[in-house]
């Protein structure tokens, strides 16, 4: 493929006829609540190949989200294809939690091979949500405690254990009186306007975590939920003392550290886990989102000591779902694994991801680009307005003027003003570097606009 047809083709003004009118029909049949829809948003899919989306109308656009987080390895994965098509004809469903499928002994162990120190022991889900709660009940299983320390800024998912960790008030408000009333949140180190720097920022975020947990106020805390990088939260990046201090906090007051790496997770930072960057073991680690390549699959794994304070189960788990550890998902998680491994993907994101940092970086000269951070494969380019303030609008200016060029961008942050930036791993030095230089011109050309309007 030339370096042509690796970029977005629009032959159909965006979002064209067929779009439209599917968007009147779902308006017209889906909670209002759910799907996004506006003149220019958004464009329904058809069909979509490595870093390529097609939608109904024609239109190729680049994808620089990994739909989520989730197509890492690129959608419509040729191995992964040829699993599933081959699983289909064997077995689609079981009963995982009753007669269970050789697939899901195969992953557990892989699982806990892959996942840091004696990490040994897998509780399965069907999304990070589930993980999450999954994490919750064994902390409360263990711990004897029913709450939970969070951190400001934090997405666990929506899920009403998981929502109650969750940090921002547009996915809590209306269902606050609902929540478990045991979980506390703290500032989470990292943003740009913390004083002193990052390390002061964490030192200064770890001695509200130990006095909180000395207190008696923190006495029915058990866990300590923390995600590596904020990722939804606009890919905020403590330093590098924090995830240890934490480690060492729990330890020392006999806490659990739970490791939200659903997005950060198997390869995204550059490493299998991204706590591994700085040696930081959990009690308990979640993964989602990527972990079978786009099919519907999580886990929370944990070391045995505090899995096996759950009770052996005499015929009916506590915590289980019908698709648990379902054929497909289980048998395209472990081709996920697999061309993961072989292909020493983390190694490569992590060399790979130096290149695109400086590309990135030289969105710093746009003016109103404020910051940009990450790590690997995961970045953020967060956007300020001329008083200091995050600058929202311009986010959401950004992401559809891409849109209508063919480049897939998703806002991040808890004001929204932030791009996220998580292409999946197969796209090549020339679809990043045409991407790059699309969205730091319409950065400009979005600051450009703003300014004329100032001036009016």
């Amino acid at each position: 493929m030339d370096t042509e047809a690796l970029q977005p083709e629009i032959v159909v003004a965006v979002p064209g006829p067929r779009s439209r009118e599917l968007a009147r029909r779902l308006q017209r049949h889906e909670c209002p609540d759910t799907t996004f829809l506006a003149e220019d948003f958004p464009v329904f899919w058809e069909r979509a190949e490595g870093v390529h989306v097609w939608d109904v109308d024609g239109n190729r656009f680049v994808d620089l989200t990994s739909a989520f987080g989730v197509c890492t390895l690129g959608h419509a994965h040729p191995a992964i294809v040829e699993t599933l098509q081959a699983q289909s004809a064997t077995l689609v469903h079981g009963m995982g939690d009753v007669h269970p499928s050789e697939l899901k002994v195969r992953l557990a162990e892989q699982l806990a091979a892959l996942a840091p120190g004696d990490l040994d022991v897998v509780l399965f889900g069907s999304s990070g949500s589930d993980a999450i709660e999954a994490a919750l009940k064994t902390c409360a299983v263990a711990s004897g405690r029913p709450g939970a320390l969070a951190f400001e800024g934090a997405y666990h998912g929506l899920g009403y254990g998981a929502l109650a960790l969750t940090w921002r008030a547009h996915f809590r408000s209306a269902f606050r009186d609902q929540l478990n009333a045991h979980v506390t949140h703290l500032p989470f180190p990292g943003h740009l306007e913390e004083e002193g720097g990052l390390e002061s920022s964490a030192t200064r975020a770890l001695d509200r975590v130990d006095r909180l947990l000395a207190s008696s106020a923190g006495d029915a805390i058990g866990a300590v939920f923390v995600e590596p990088i904020q990722g939804r939260g606009g890919v905020v990046v403590p330093h590098p003392s924090f995830l240890p201090g934490l480690r060492e906090i729990c330890s020392r007051r006999q806490r659990l550290l739970v490791l939200d790496e659903i997005f950060t997770g198997l390869g995204r930072t550059g490493r299998w886990f991204a706590c591994q960057h700085v040696d930081v073991q959990p009690d308990l680690l979640c993964v989602g989102k990527s972990l079978a390549g786009g099919m519907p699959l999580s886990a929370c794994i944990g070391n045995e000591a505090v899995m096996h304070a759950w009770e052996r189960s005499r015929g009916e788990a506590r915590h289980t779902a019908t698709f648990l550890a379902h054929p497909m998902a289980c048998a395209a998680a472990l081709t996920q694994l697999r061309v993961l491994r072989e292909d020493d993907w983390p190694a490569r994101i992590a060399e790979r991801g130096e290149e695109l940092a400086a590309r990135l970086r030289a969105m710093l000269q746009v003016p109103g680009v404020a910051d940009v951070r990450g790590s690997g494969f995961l970045w953020g380019i967060e956007l300020r307005a001329g008083d200091g303030g995050p600058d929202a609008a311009r986010a959401e200016t950004l992401v559809r003027r891409a849109l209508s060029n063919g480049w897939i961008v998703l806002p991040a942050g808890s004001a929204g003003n932030v791009i996220e930036w998580t292409p999946p791993f197969v796209a090549d030095d020339a679809t990043l570097a045409g991407a790059a230089d699309a969205v730091r011109e319409l950065l400009r050309s979005c600051a450009q606009s703003q300014q004329s309007a100032d001036d009016a």
